[in-house]
């Protein structure tokens, strides 16, 4: 069985809509009223984003020690 590379998928916005979808289905399924459904999925979108975020500025800065820049601009990722 081959490993789930996480960290792509919850990078993902592919994922998080699916995820998004799946909650929404249920909450509906289930009755919940539609004002605690628009929250839920809210929370997960804001949720995904800033999971996201947080592993693309860990790629960046993994990059940036590889290639041996540490000055702490992330906008730079070789030597100059």
């Amino acid at each position: 069985m081959k490993n789930i590379n996480w960290k792509q998928k919850l990078s993902s916005r592919k994922f998080w809509i699916a995820l998004v979808g799946f909650i929404t289905s249920i909450l509906v399924a289930f009755n919940v009223p539609t004002l605690t459904v628009e929250q839920v999925t809210t929370i997960v979108m804001g949720g995904g984003t800033l999971i996201a975020y947080i592993l693309s500025e860990g790629f960046i800065d993994a990059k940036r020690v590889e290639e041996g820049n540490k000055d702490g601009d992330t906008t730079k990722t070789t030597n100059s």
